[in-house]
């Protein structure tokens, strides 16, 4: 899901409140906040020597001690407007970065909405070979190098 995708959902649904839930099955609790919402960008080289960049809006969730604390669709999309000199576009794919003890990054899964909320899967984010053909991967020949 791009930002755009995601303030048009929260723009047709401003009063849904959103659950967030884990590839585990938990769901962050109710009352999170959204401490920020950033463009991330990444330059790097991969494993057979190609320059690569990619460029994401990470969106970082939090909670505190505020049990009573509500984020609805429409303060949401409030807050994207607000990052929108920074994000520049709203052509990005989402990450969503969360953790209690160790922040993880999650990408956006399934979307639906249930009774008024709007309910967001997140999904592990994989690593992958870039360069698989220059690795060798899922080749056999012995003159291939690899990573």
């Amino acid at each position: 899901m791009n930002v755009s995708q995601l303030k048009d959902l929260l723009g047709k649904q401003p009063k849904s409140l959103l659950q967030f839930t884990l590839p585990s099955g938990e769901t962050i609790p109710a009352h999170f906040h959204l401490t920020e919402v950033g463009r991330v960008e990444k330059s790097f080289i991969d494993c057979g020597g190609t320059k690569r960049s990619s460029v994401s809006c990470q969106l970082q969730l939090w909670t505190a001690e505020d049990f009573e604390h509500r984020l609805d669709a429409e303060k949401m999309l409030r807050i994207l407007d607000l990052a929108a000199p920074i994000l520049k576009s709203n052509e990005f794919p989402i990450e969503v970065e969360y953790g209690s003890d160790v922040a993880s990054t999650y990408t956006i899964g399934d979307v639906m909405t249930v009774f008024g909320s709007i309910q967001i899967s997140l999904l592990g984010k994989q690593t992958d070979c870039l360069a698989k053909e220059k690795c060798g991967i899922g080749c056999s020949t012995e003159t291939q190098t690899c990573c």
